[in-house]
């Protein structure tokens, strides 16, 4: 039944945000001065990534049928770009925490550069999405390309609602933190290096959660 179609592709898009949700508290807590516009640009640039990726792996689908040499290195990807990310804010922090005074602190300036990095590692896995959508769009309705859009977009719009509540959250956080912005920077560094830890680990069947 359709609804039973859209309510599946919601909750691929509810677990395919998670870790863009993570990911836009780190932001959140990291970039303290963030102006309202910067705040809407993290989680939709995380929206459009995973509505993106899934579409790509559709037609990629539509085309070839062998995937396999993709799926074996995407989860290297994504794991080395955060562990970059994360370990350069790390890296930051603690230069921070011992170079500067208190008082002297200034908050992370937000960087698009990495917000769109981000964006790439956290959706890479919502290509494979896009490769099961077509088997599942071919058994379910008749316009199949049409009803790809459309998943696609419900993916991305999911996403976009879950990763802005993650960065008002994170922004909320970060507050406490006033300016001791080097003890959100290291925070979200560990954190965005446990979530390449387990994107890795969820790619080489080890973790399945």
């Amino acid at each position: 039944m359709l609804w039973t179609l859209i309510l599946s592709v919601f909750l691929s898009g509810v677990s395919l945000s998670m870790d863009a949700f993570a990911v836009s508290i780190c932001d959140g807590m990291i970039y303290q001065n963030l102006t309202k516009r910067k705040a809407v640009l993290i989680p939709l640039t995380f929206g459009v990534f995973q509505a993106v990726m899934p579409i790509i792996g559709f037609y990629i689908s539509m085309a070839f049928r062998q995937i396999e040499v993709f799926d074996a290195v995407d989860h290297w990807i994504a794991f080395a770009l955060l562990l970059i990310i994360g370990g350069k804010m790390i890296f930051d922090g603690i230069k921070d925490l011992i170079k500067k005074e208190e008082e002297e602190l200034i908050p992370k300036d937000f960087s698009m550069p990495t917000v769109l990095v981000q964006g790439v590692a956290t959706s890479i896995d919502a290509l494979f999405v896009g490769f099961g959508l077509n088997v599942m769009l071919e058994n379910a309705v008749q316009n199949v390309q049409l009803w790809a859009w459309i998943s696609v977009a419900i993916i991305g719009v999911t996403t976009f609602i879950i990763a802005l509540v993650g960065v008002f959250l994170g922004k909320t956080v970060g507050k406490l933190f006033k300016k001791k912005a080097y003890i959100a920077e290291i925070i979200g560094g560990v954190v965005l290096m446990l979530i390449a830890v387990k994107i890795l680990l969820n790619g080489l069947g080890l973790l399945s959660f």
